[in-house]
């Protein structure tokens, strides 16, 4: 299941690939089997575990190339250890809201972004996030959990502050907004519950048959409750973040 639009962010065959709060690696996967060069950077060694083993199988069944696997790096955003402009992509899903120093996080994946090059950011939606926080204080007041709820101007306004040029916007994953919704209610760890372990059959049913009507409903549904906000940016001179006019292509 993606968040993140491939083609809005541009990508090419043989780009410089930095997955930032990989988590189980499902942007990483997708890049590699674009033929990305991916590197895959995570706080959790046991996450990184994880993404070694699945990418061992995808060699194993020749669904990735070695060329692909940039390898994987146990760090932390707020100091990537990447030298500058090291990246012609870097994407980041669902992580920021995690970080209270957000705009330094940003400030990091701009700066090993080369010039020109894109990044795709990816945070929840504010009113679907708010209505997760109203319904259990769990979600969100616990080690790890979020810390902010984002508006779209205000993570926008971040990114131009920190050199990136908006290239556009959109929503994603209508149908995991109730789903978040179910699990406040009925408890975070209790996937027993009959409504909750109805709805994620759904969701699993929905991103197994991708092409169905009811799968096409969620993208017509994703600009009204899309659970994800995402947000492209490219790399430009500073007095153009702003200021600039450049297409959006």
């Amino acid at each position: 299941m993606l968040t993140v639009d491939f083609e809005r962010l541009a990508f090419q065959p043989g780009d410089r690939v930095l997955d930032v709060g990989a988590g189980g690696g499902r942007h990483a996967f997708e890049a590699m089997k674009r033929g990305g060069i991916v590197t895959a950077l995570d706080y959790s060694a046991a996450d990184l575990k994880d993404v070694i083993g699945t990418c061992g199988g995808m060699l194993a069944a020749h669904e990735i190339e070695w060329s692909s696997y940039a390898g994987v790096a146990n760090a932390n955003a707020l100091d990537l250890p990447f030298a500058d402009a090291t990246f012609d992509r870097v994407i980041t899903s669902e992580v920021l809201e995690h970080i209270w120093d957000d705009n330094r996080a940003i400030t990091e994946m701009v700066r090993v972004l080369r010039p020109g090059g894109r990044l795709a950011v990816t945070v929840p939606t504010r009113w679907p996030e708010r209505v997760s926080w109203a319904l259990n204080w769990r979600y969100h007041d616990t080690p790890g959990g979020h810390v902010r709820i984002y508006r779209q101007h205000e993570l926008e306004n971040k990114l131009e502050s920190a050199g990136l040029y908006l290239k556009g916007s959109h929503h994603a994953h209508a149908f995991h907004s109730p789903y978040w919704w179910l699990k406040n209610v009925f408890g975070l760890e209790n996937t027993e519950a009959a409504p909750v372990r109805t709805y994620h059959d759904f969701l699993v049913w929905c991103i197994e048959h991708h092409d169905s009507p009811v799968a096409r409903a969620e993208r017509w549904l994703n600009p009204l409750v899309g659970k994800s906000l995402v947000v492209y940016g490219e790399k430009v001179a500073p007095e153009m973040a702003r200021h600039g006019r450049r297409p959006l292509s």
